[in-house]
């Protein structure tokens, strides 16, 4: 018999973690940043893939610039995540604490993802705006070379994502002992040949994104070691490419460098082989034939269900050829609470039936009310965990 479960949402995020590690109490400590004083670390660590935060919260810099610059919620979600993924190469979850990105002022980011402006297109700039000085002219975007009326030089950089994360000493004094920089690059540029006009799109071959990011993650680093709190901190910085305003999949990170401590060299390149596609598509049939197909055979036993209905669609999540999630989504329309129950234990049946047990699963049933159920299998479990929206 399946079991199902009416507790609060919450707990799925526990479930859905590995064994969390609840045997520490939570510990005050000692801050040695900017503003001195005492700080809470939460004792429950829900999964060795997250870090613990520290409490008082407290927002980043560029908190509500990443929504206005990146392009959808998808892409917002796992610009967070993945860069936090790419963080645990180089700081231990066991060992460091998460902070929102605090060193560089949301003013400064803002200033970067500017164009670089021409010495004539700035005093225009400054005509218009007298306090604006010579020293904000720091933008890495490049200098428009366009004419009225055609596309000037694409905006490559879109965005600039920090995470801190500190150190606890032998004294439980906290510190900044790493960052990770997120450049969130645009695939596709979005511009208008009149002020009022229609937007055009300009596909953004790959190789030229990834060689631009480079060269800004470079000046990155070397306006980050002008910081005085950053002078010797280790940094990570990575480059993830955004997919397009109408897509429904995330983009993913392709790249990603070190800089040791109290240098301003990047070190080599490494290449994340991460992965978003969409269940059925083409791209997906081409690449992955055998999850597609899987897929659309759960899909088919969903539609016999309701023989009019074909809605299902999946996210999938690769890494390198490996599929690590598939999330599913079943917008649906019922007549009464008992048939959106009955419907969900058909489908928790489907799942456990079509899908691999390696293989973490999420489907969620919604209808024009909202969340009607949750259903998740992660790898390797025997059960599934289902909520009942009440």
């Amino acid at each position: 018999m399946r079991k199902f479960s009416l507790l609060a949402l919450s707990l799925v995020f526990l479930l859905s973690a590995c064994a969390p590690n609840f045997q520490k109490q939570n510990e005050v400590v000692q801050t040695k940043e900017k503003v001195k004083g005492k700080a809470i670390i939460p004792k429950y660590n829900i999964s060795d893939s997250y870090y613990r935060t520290i409490l008082p919260f407290e927002p980043g810099e560029a908190r509500g610039l990443v929504v206005n610059n990146i392009n959808t919620r998808y892409d917002l979600n796992e610009f967070e995540m993945g860069l936090m993924r790419i963080a645990q190469n180089s700081f231990d979850t066991e060992k460091y604490l998460f902070r929102e990105g605090q060193e560089i002022k949301g003013k400064t980011i803002k200033l970067l993802l500017n164009r670089k402006y021409t010495k004539e297109q700035f005093n225009a700039l400054q005509r218009d705006n007298k306090e604006l000085k010579e020293s904000e002219n720091i933008g890495l975007n490049p200098v428009d070379t366009g004419k009225k009326g055609e596309p000037s030089s694409p905006i490559y950089l879109a965005h600039i994502l920090e995470h801190d994360y500190l150190i606890k000493n032998e004294n439980d004094k906290v510190t900044l002992g790493g960052v990770t920089i997120g450049l969130a690059l645009n695939s596709i540029y979005y511009y208008k040949k009149t002020s009022d006009g229609d937007t055009f799109e300009q596909k953004i071959p790959q190789s030229e994104m990834v060689r631009e990011g480079k060269k800004i993650a470079a000046e990155v680093v070397k306006r980050m070691r002008n910081i005085n709190s950053l002078k010797e901190i280790p940094i990570t910085i990575a480059l993830f490419e955004q997919a397009s305003k109408s897509s429904v999949v995330p983009g993913n990170f392709i790249t990603y460098s070190t800089v040791d401590k109290g240098s301003a060299t990047l070190n080599s390149w490494e290449n994340v082989n991460e992965k978003y596609y969409l269940f059925p598509s083409k791209d997906a049939q081409d690449e992955h034939r055998d999850d597609v197909t899987a897929f659309l055979n759960f899909k088919q036993d969903v539609e016999e269900y309701f023989p009019n209905y074909n809605g299902v669609i999946g996210r999938a999540f690769y890494m390198g050829d490996q599929l690590q999630d598939l999330s599913i989504t079943i917008p649906i329309q019922f007549y009464g609470k008992t048939e959106g129950i009955g419907f969900t234990q058909y489908v928790t049946g489907l799942v456990m039936e079509h899908f691999p047990k390696y293989l973490s699963v999420s489907v969620s049933v919604t209808s024009v009310d909202g969340p009607e159920a949750l259903i998740v299998r992660k790898a390797n479990e025997t059960e599934p965990f289902v909520h009942i929206y009440q």
